[in-house]
């Protein structure tokens, strides 16, 4: 096809993804990522991924909300701060306009009639447990947004949790205090006497809610996924997030909550029906920031079209040699072991694949997880004792073991078939080591040179096995 026959959204999809950035000025691939990102963010949201996963914390919030709020009442009730739980929710609901104070009414009607300390012991137990679930449904969203599979032990969820719920609420209102406190000392006051002083901060003043909002975000982001969340990557996703929150709770209150249609159709059911309207949107933008810290923190995510890249036979078996080739080259080296996350920017994959191809390589036991924090990979065995060919035969039949139809007779024909493909694939090996795949890897040249020697000589001799082995070498190694 002439490229000028082209639609304007066929060029404009090539140029974002088609298009190498190795040559383009900064601004362009920063451009570049920007669409991409964009990209990324609609399909997640259009997919169903952001979508499906707010209208279930929808689910959770009005379950546990009341829980919530009476355990971080009874908390600040100590502190003597709980009067400045009210203006607080009602800051969160203002998005719903004049209703705001209607449902925070009922809000803490609920909270107040729920006194925690005549429940009882299985009361108390119940209360907490109904609070901690709701945590740990957030973490799992957070970790599904973040491509976390493993979950943090029962020990250390119940302790963390634990410290959210009772340490959490105090800073969060000794900070809105001390900008409280501030505003009324008497240098304050001298200094909004003075103009321009006097009206920058009131500006200033009014700038904090949004930071405040930012900083419970930044929070979230950096506590709740059971990952290691760079601060500048959860700042960047809470501004983000921040600027979506003010933006579209303007917009609901304007358009949405002044609108007379819901209280003509659902009547005295129209403040509810909001509220959980509202829910949803507040649960989408939070989940929305944290796509943005994720994408931000692992660009490698943004090279491809769909959400998780899906390896070929080829490509998983190449990543695998790829992964046990680096992770042989620094115990060779006696340099720091790979972590999942460095091997992937690294290899510029994303990093549930490399976790996926680490996990098939620690199970069959050619790596082993350190006991560092985060974990690092090094050789099970002696790099020299690890033969190439039994590395990619795991590779290749570890999903016939893990889900058991590695037991289907094959026809005779296609049995006689695989035969010569595992025969070929032997003989192409030899006795190939994984640390002749780290020297290959460190000098492919010197490997390629052997292996034409060897093929213009016309040798199969008993050596010819393992200089031959040298050949996949010769393949685009990183």
């Amino acid at each position: 096809m002439n490229p000028t026959d082209r639609s304007p959204w066929e060029r404009l999809d090539t140029l974002v993804w088609s298009t190498p950035l190795a040559g383009l000025p900064l601004w362009q691939v920063r451009l570049v990522w920007l669409a991409r990102l964009m990209y990324a963010l609609y399909r997640d949201a259009t997919e169903g991924y952001l979508s499906l996963q707010a209208m279930s914390l929808v689910y959770t919030t009005l379950l546990s909300m009341i829980p919530l709020l009476a355990v971080s009442f009874s908390v600040l009730k100590g502190f003597g701060a709980h009067n400045a739980l009210e203006p607080l929710l009602l800051h969160a609901l203002e998005p719903l306009g004049d209703q705001a104070a209607e449902v925070a009414q009922i809000i803490l009607g609920f909270v107040d009639k729920m006194q925690v300390g005549v429940l009882g012991s299985v009361g108390l137990a119940v209360l907490i447990y109904t609070v901690i679930s709701m945590i740990q449904k957030i973490e799992q969203v957070f970790n599904d947004t973040w491509r976390v599979t493993e979950t943090r032990p029962l020990a250390q969820r119940v302790s963390q949790y634990l410290s959210v719920l009772l340490i959490g609420p105090v800073l969060f209102f000794t900070a809105v205090g001390l900008s409280s406190s501030v505003r009324g000392t008497a240098v304050m006051e001298s200094l909004l006497a003075v103009e321009p002083m006097g009206t920058l901060i009131d500006a200033g003043g009014s700038l904090v809610p949004f930071l405040l909002i930012v900083f419970t975000f930044t929070f979230l982001y950096v506590f709740v996924p059971n990952a290691r969340v760079r601060f500048r990557s959860a700042l960047l996703g809470a501004l983000v997030a921040g600027v979506l929150w003010e933006a579209v709770g303007w917009s609901f209150r304007h358009f949405m909550a002044s609108s007379t249609q819901y209280t003509a159709i659902y009547s005295g059911l129209a403040i509810l029906i909001l509220f959980m309207l509202w829910l949803y949107i507040a649960w989408l933008i939070v989940l929305t920031g944290a796509s943005v810290a994720f994408y931000h923190q692992h660009p490698e995510y943004l090279l491809s079209r769909v959400r998780d890249l899906r390896l070929s036979n080829r490509l998983r078996e190449r990543l695998a040699l790829l992964v046990a080739g680096q992770c042989a080259r620094n115990y060779q080296a006696g340099t720091a072991a790979w972590t999942s996350d460095a091997l992937s920017t690294r290899l510029g994959i994303p990093n549930s694949n490399t976790a996926r191809i680490l996990t098939i390589l620690e199970q069959e036991g050619f790596l082993l997880r350190t006991a560092a924090d985060p974990p690092c990979f090094v050789p099970a065995r002696a790099p020299e004792a690890i033969r190439i060919k039994s590395l990619l035969d795991a590779v290749r039949c570890f999903e016939e073991r893990e889900h058991g139809c590695h037991g289907a007779a094959p026809d005779r024909g296609i049995a006689a078939v695989e035969l010569r493909l595992d025969e070929a694939m032997a003989a192409a090996l030899g006795d190939m080591t994984l640390r002749d795949l780290a020297a290959a890897m460190d000098d492919p040249q010197r490997v390629v040179q052997e292996e034409s020697t060897l093929v213009r000589g016309g040798s199969r001799g008993p050596g010819a096995g393992a200089a031959a082995s040298r050949a996949p070498a010769s393949l685009p190694l990183r």
